[in-house]
């Protein structure tokens, strides 16, 4: 699963050796490398979709934080800016098309990119949906593990497919490859009436709404990464946490052995990819299909 031959870039990084997580000892060089070792399978995820991005210019324990939608100045000439179509006379929002790019991002100190769930091939038409499976404090793992066998269940008995990602944070993301052809807010319903039926179906066990007080012991699905506009982080990306973990997609046959969400880091991901015989999302878009 790993290339070999990671790819070249134009992007010169200064200061190669600034530490972005220290207590790991995660380099802003050592992130390049991360991102060229995975670039074959991140690119999908990330090429010619708006994105958002989480700066931290001296790293996770640093002051300066920075959750970037538009343009900076001095930002780096191989981010891209595109204009959204429905905001003329607003900010253009942030791309990238290349490797380059990514390596900008690197240069730039963004440690998490979360893409919204389209291209800008088809801005209005989105070709993936979110579920995110947010667990309260003192939910087994096993129970997250249980929540994202319940969502593709769901889903497959709507006819799409599922595939599941650690969020590299406290939960699981599964997500699902759409044919681009419902809307913004049809994909969005359909996602919000999923986890009303989970939580109406097991109120003792998820969560629907965010706003209730009862968090504990209960799973929030949340369906408003799914808006327009709205992002989930990439698969593949890394997260501006300790631990420098990433948020990883999985094999469904792999989920129980995984320990939690934050289970594949930068330190731990490069074996994963010399020892995994295949990228476990390498039929995502060939397995979509359109919201009916």
């Amino acid at each position: 699963m790993s290339p070999s031959n990671p790819p070249k870039s134009d992007v010169v990084l200064t200061h190669p050796d600034r530490l972005y997580w220290p207590d790991e000892g995660v380099t802003k060089q050592g992130l390049a490398e991360y991102y060229a070792a995975v670039w074959p399978f991140i690119a999908p995820y990330l090429v010619n979709r708006p994105l958002a991005l989480l700066r931290l210019p001296d790293g996770i324990k640093g002051h300066q934080r920075f959750f970037q939608k538009h343009a900076w100045k001095g930002m780096n000439a191989h981010i891209g800016e595109i204009a959204d179509p429905e905001e003329t006379d607003g900010e253009e929002l942030l791309c990238i098309g290349d490797f380059d790019g990514l390596m900008a991002l690197v240069q730039s100190a963004v440690l998490e990119i979360h893409p919204w769930g389209t291209t800008t091939y088809h801005w209005e038409r989105p070709d993936t949906i979110t579920m995110d499976l947010d667990p309260g404090e003192d939910v087994a793992w096993s129970a997250v593990i249980s929540a994202a066998l319940d969502v593709k269940a769901r889903l497959e008995a709507r006819g799409l497919a599922a595939f599941v990602k650690t969020s590299g944070g406290k939960g699981l993301h599964v997500v699902t490859p759409l044919a681009p052809k419902a809307g913004w807010a049809a994909v969005k319903d359909f996602a919000h009436s999923l986890a009303e039926s989970m939580s109406a179906d097991a109120p003792e066990r998820y969560l629907s709404t965010a706003t209730k007080a009862k968090r504990g012991g209960h799973i929030y699905i949340d369906y408003l990464r799914n808006g327009r506009g709205n992002t989930a982080v990439a698969a593949y990306s890394t997260r501006a946490r300790p631990g420098a973990p990433v948020s990883m997609p999985i094999d469904w046959t792999e989920s129980n052995e995984i320990s939690g969400a934050a289970a594949f880091t930068l330190a731990n991901v490069p074996q994963r990819l010399e020892t995994r015989p295949s990228d476990p999302w390498r039929d995502f878009f060939d397995a979509a299909a359109p919201l009916e």
